[in-house]
């Protein structure tokens, strides 16, 4: 039975705060606090009262009504008024946004407790209590609007009085929220993965739920608010909301329980269906048509649409998600998922990642309990119709092919393309496949994510390149793994060490392997054969990758700060450092530890502290970068720096050219395969039908532009004159 209570009417608009949790006995407290004008507000006249009343207006009390002296009483109809209102400055004139426009004033609406801005338009808002409302808003048709006393705004803290049960928590991850964590206006990936992980480490755990605590008062009384230009229109209802400026709402169902980031140059906007409950909204996303999202973040210039369910997850800056369902996930930057029956459940997917039609990744309702996971690099990209199975770890870069993989996987081979031979029941795993086949789709995306990204405040460094410390440390594990995986196929009975010795002799030479498969070991949960496909080939791709790396750091530094300072400042560049990628930042992982021993022992007190340690790292890290690149090319060659002659550099420097005018050749011949095929032809009446439909490959902007970049390369490398 539903609890319906009676009060006098005359109460209606007080008591807004419970007795219990007043401070000072103020209710309005926090209301003024909020509350910033430098406006003088005064009691309405007698004359004024008498022009409202003729207008077919009512309040409970006119002396709680306050106006300031640019109150125009005729511009105020039909509309009800209850607890303490203050009205800012009014003007004969209307607001236009677009095809709307609303005259200044209130018409045909119920307020109850709010202050209202200077020169707003209110129009059929049938209901609105304790709301604050900023400078030039526009609101119309508008069902209900309301604000609670304990109103959080999509923060994961308690009011003072509630119990733990009343907290938000976004469960990342995990379906048994192992991995929860308390969100927050201002959460970045970053955040979320490093509180996601280290859970046995229970004093770093709590440190961070202090200091997110700590930012927010557990006061009651805190009112809603709308920023400034922002319009809200044809909308059902609206609770517990934090607008910034410049918003722009319509058609929505619900909206409850958010801070909703905006402001001019990043604004955000808000359409048709929509149900938003328990979330962090940033600045410049667009969330349209039927989305659905409950306890959530989403990052800056991150976009939903079209029916796109998001749930106890976070997704992370310029990311996409459209039609699929998303449960329980970590997403860094640059995701990318567009297809209705996609779907991604208890997952880590670290940026830059692309979801295909149909793929199924980290679904697990059939096994023993929901405490799986999957974790994948950069560029995870599960293909059509792909199935995977818990737990599965991917390296950066891993294409799956179209298939249902039935067992957990564990893929530690980067720019691996993962396939099952269904003849024969093998899995296969070609290495640096993407260097070999696809170089147009690798190198496109890298430019893509680039220009993709609006941030405005880019206090971290989102790495975009392929080739960076995450990968590059990749590559090297790689390579020891393709060196044990050849030695194995000779000699099985040898120790691990001595397979890799003889792997890598026969890698390095021209020696046959006879018609040996070679297999790899501890990559799939099962007992069928996992094939190394082209082992010898990606071999040599993945070491002309790394002196690529290295050629091309020490290109850019060279040009800065001449190569005989650079080399001076970095002879010290021996040991290649672990980095572990934290929300699309690559940070040493040496380094990070540091920080988190800070935050356990207290020295660290805020995100906002945490937030200045990513700029420092962002700030370092092109340097970094460097030393890793020297330091990986030391260990490539077993030549120290101080070894280095004015011939290896132009060495190193001729085969860069070579490698960066064969990276532009393959970026062409990977196109142009789709302009040979004659099954790509066969739609056409002609070629010059298809060329009109999907462009001419000599006018196609990606490759041009990646032409001409190859000639500056090239030019460059000439104009150090080594």
């Amino acid at each position: 039975m539903a609890n319906i209570v009676k009060e006098k009417l005359q109460q209606l608009g007080y008591g807004f705060v419970p007795t219990d949790y007043l401070v000072d006995n103020d209710e309005y407290l926090q209301r003024n606090q909020q509350f910033q004008s430098d406006r003088r507000f005064r009691q309405l006249t007698s004359e004024e009262i008498a022009i409202l009343t003729e207008n077919n207006n009512v309040s409970s009390n006119w002396d709680d009504v306050w106006v300031t002296d640019r109150f125009i009483p005729q511009q105020i109809q039909y509309s009800k008024f209850y607890g303490f209102v203050r009205i800012g400055d009014m003007d004969d004139v209307y607001l236009e946004y677009r095809d709307l426009r609303l005259s200044c004033g209130i018409y045909h609406s119920c307020i109850v407790s709010c202050d209202l801005g200077n020169t707003v338009a209110i129009h059929h808002v049938r209901y609105m209590a304790h709301f604050i409302i900023g400078d030039d808003v526009m609101l119309t048709n508008i069902n209900e609007m309301e604000t609670n006393s304990a109103a959080k705004f999509g923060n994961g803290m308690r009011k003072r009085g509630e119990v733990e049960e009343r907290r938000i928590r976004l469960e990342l991850c995990n379906e048994n929220g192992g991995r929860a964590v308390l969100p927050f206006d201002g959460m970045q990936a970053a955040d979320a993965y490093l509180w996601s992980r280290h859970r046995h480490d229970t004093l770093l755990q709590k440190r961070f739920e202090e200091i997110t605590e700590n930012q927010f008062s557990d006061a009651h009384g805190f009112y809603s608010y709308i920023g400034d230009r922002c319009v809200i229109k044809n909308s059902h209802t609206i609770k517990d909301v934090k607008i910034g400026t410049d918003a722009y709402i319509k058609g929505v169902n619900k909206l409850k329980n958010l801070t909703i980031n905006s402001c001019e140059d990043a604004y955000t906007q808000i359409g048709e269906g929509c149900e938003l409950v328990n979330g962090i909204i940033g600045y410049g996303c667009r969330v349209f048509y039927g989305v659905k999202a409950v306890r959530f973040v989403l990052s800056s210039f991150s976009q939903l649409k079209y029916g796109a369910r998001l749930i106890n997850s976070f997704l992370g800056d310029n990311s996409t998600i459209s039609c699929c369902e998303v449960l329980n996930s970590l997403l860094f930057p640059a995701h990318e998922q567009h297809h209705n029956n996609s779907f991604l459940c208890a997952s880590l997917v670290k940026g830059q990642s692309n979801m295909a039609a149909g793929a199924t990744v980290g679904s697990n309702h059939n096994s023993r309990a929901a405490d799986g996971e999957i974790v994948a690099g950069r560029g995870f990209w599960p293909g059509l119709c792909v199935s995977l199975k818990h737990n599965s770890r991917f390296a950066s870069y891993t294409l799956i092919v179209k298939g249902d993989f039935l067992h957990a996987l564990d893929i530690r081979l980067p720019f691996s393309l993962v396939s099952n031979e269904v003849s024969t029941n093998n899995l296969l795993v070609m290495p640096a496949y993407w260097f070999m086949h696809n170089m147009y789709a690798l190198m496109r995306n890298e430019t893509k994510f680039e220009a993709r990204d609006k941030r405005k405040f880019k206090n971290q460094y989102i790495e975009y390149a392929i080739l960076a410390p995450d990968t590059v440390n990749e590559i090297f594990e790689a390579l020891t793994e393709i060196e044990v995986a050849v030695g194995r196929a000779f000699g099985a009975h040898l120790s691990m060490e001595e397979q890799r010795q003889i792997g890598r002799r026969m890698l390095e030479s021209a020696e046959s392997f006879g018609g040996r498969e070679i297999t790899l070991q501890g990559v799939e949960a099962s007992k069928r054969k996992v094939i190394l496909v082209k082992p010898r080939e990606s071999y040599q791709v993945y070491k002309r990758i790394i002196r690529y790396y290295a050629a091309s750091q020490l290109l850019q530094h060279f040009e800065q700060d001449g190569y005989e300072q650079v080399l001076t400042n970095c002879k010290e560049a021996t040991h290649r450092k672990a980095y572990e990628n934290i929300g699309g930042q690559l940070v040493p992982k040496e380094e990070l530890e540091v920080v988190l021993q800070q935050i356990r022992q207290g020295e660290i007190t805020s995100w906002d502290e945490v937030h200045q340690q990513y700029q420092v790292w962002s700030d370092n890290y092109l340097n970094d970068k460097l030393i890793h690149a020297i330091a990986s090319l030391v260990e490539l060659i077993g030549m120290s720096v101080e070894e280095w002659t004015p011939t290896f550099l132009r060495d190193l420097f001729e085969e860069a050219k070579s490698t960066r005018e064969w990276i532009c050749a393959e970026i062409h011949r990977s196109r142009a395969k789709d302009y040979d095929d004659p099954f790509k032809l066969m739609v056409y009446e002609s070629m010059e039908e298809m060329e009109e439909v999907v462009g001419k490959l000599a006018e196609n902007d990606f490759i041009n532009k990646e032409q001409e970049a190859t000639t500056t390369f090239v030019n460059r490398i000439e104009r150090l004159g080594l």
